[in-house]
């Protein structure tokens, strides 16, 4: 077995590098503090092949692998953290469901600006009422002549400020096959946004409300039935998750290991105690022991979309392991690494959130615990006879 990248693999990760060494290095900093999204490196991006990357070339992608995608989510992540989030609205998650699902319509209306940098696509998926619990989301599409119309609302919708086109997940009938998804234009009349709420990693999001808004069946992306879909091509967004948890885990833990270096105190260099030593090393341990569950994911889904299983392994792993070495790199670093000064109280912010989004920590031990009894354990409270009646 084969643990190193294959020669064009290594090829394209050092072509990323250089890019980003040459057009990220300046600004990362106050790109990471900005509320904006960042455009100019979405155009640069795209310049250079680094959107579209899992589309396949007929689409207007590069037809490139997840393998491929999470390389670059790496290299970009070790020179500016904040760019990462745009290989990951790029390749991941939304685009990649459109690009899978959609009709050459869709894709040529909302796939190709998104390709060109031009365009940002946003998740409405999680309600009040319906965190971890989607199948009870309660947003409707009501048939309405040739199209529907969509009432109900949404929250947590990361890149909702800046996005073109949502992807909004709505209820066409009772229970799971009664999911489904619609595409919705920013602007649309009855679609309007509540208060700018922000995270504690920095990232905005507003509420989103659908108050009788109205959806051609041409932008009906996935029908009645499409849940499942949906949530396979949710697994490619955790990919993306645990790529860049793992990847600001190790820019924290290179910028401490240069802090250790270069730091005396007590007429020593902070690297030459016997602490610091164990610190990186343990560091080191978790750090590749999350890559090589992330990459096997990531390779394992060389075509389609990647196992459930693999995926909720690699993000529990790589969830944890970002955190918990940027937490420690931050405490190496002492009062700086605490500053807004350097990147990783940053990276500390964002890993946190990680474990939250895209499926929580506690789920995705759920799920996994699923795989190891081959049964399923319902998480919904079972029905009272006196309420199953009514």
């Amino acid at each position: 077995m084969d643990f190193k990248l294959t020669e064009p693999q290594q090829i394209f990760r050092d072509s990323v590098h250089n890019f980003a060494q040459r057009e990220l290095a300046a600004g990362a900093l106050s790109r990471a503090h900005s509320s904006e999204y960042p455009w100019e490196v979405a155009s640069k991006m795209a310049e250079t092949g680094l959107i579209g990357i899992t589309i396949d070339e007929k689409d207007g992608g590069i037809g490139g692998t997840l393998m491929d995608a999470t390389l670059a989510i790496e290299q970009i992540a070790a020179v500016c953290p904040r760019s990462a989030d745009v290989i990951q609205a790029g390749n991941f998650g939304a685009v990649r469901v459109l690009a899978q699902f959609g009709s050459p319509d869709q894709k040529e209306r909302y796939l190709a600006p998104l390709l060109e940098g031009k365009g940002l696509i946003c998740v409405a998926m999680t309600e009040a009422g319906a965190g971890s619990a989607m199948t009870e989301l309660t947003t409707t599409a009501k048939p309405d002549g040739d199209g529907f119309r969509i009432t109900g609302s949404k929250i947590f919708t990361t890149h909702g400020l800046h996005a073109s086109v949502f992807l909004v997940y709505v209820r066409f009938g009772p229970g799971l096959d009664g999911i489904g998804s619609v595409l919705i234009e920013r602007g649309a009349e009855g679609f309007t946004f509540g208060k700018p709420s922000r995270f504690l990693g920095g990232e905005d999001w507003n509420p989103l409300f659908f108050d009788n808004v109205y959806v051609p069946k041409e932008n009906v992306l996935l029908g009645p039935g499409g849940f499942k879909k949906q949530m396979s091509g949710f697994n490619v967004e955790r990919i993306g998750n645990s790529a860049r948890s793992l990847a600001l885990g190790r820019y924290s833990f290179d910028f401490a290991r240069e802090h250790a270096l270069t730091r005396s105190q007590f007429g020593k260099s902070l690297c030459d105690f016997q602490g610091i030593q164990w610190k990186f090393a343990n560091m080191k341990i978790q750090l590749d022991a999350a890559q090589l569950l992330l990459y096997r994911a990531a390779a394992n889904a060389d075509s389609g979309f990647p196992s459930a299983e693999e995926t909720a392994i690699a993000k529990v792993m790589c969830n944890r392991v970002g955190f918990d070495v940027t937490n420690e790199a931050l405490q190496v670093m002492g009062g700086m690494g605490y500053s807004d000064e350097t990147l990783v109280e940053y990276c500390l912010r964002r890993t946190r959130g990680w474990m939250i989004a895209g499926g929580t920590i506690e789920m995705m031990l759920n799920r996994i615990a699923e795989t190891i009894f081959d049964r399923r354990f319902p998480q919904r409270a079972p029905k009272s006879a006196d309420h199953s009646a009514k």
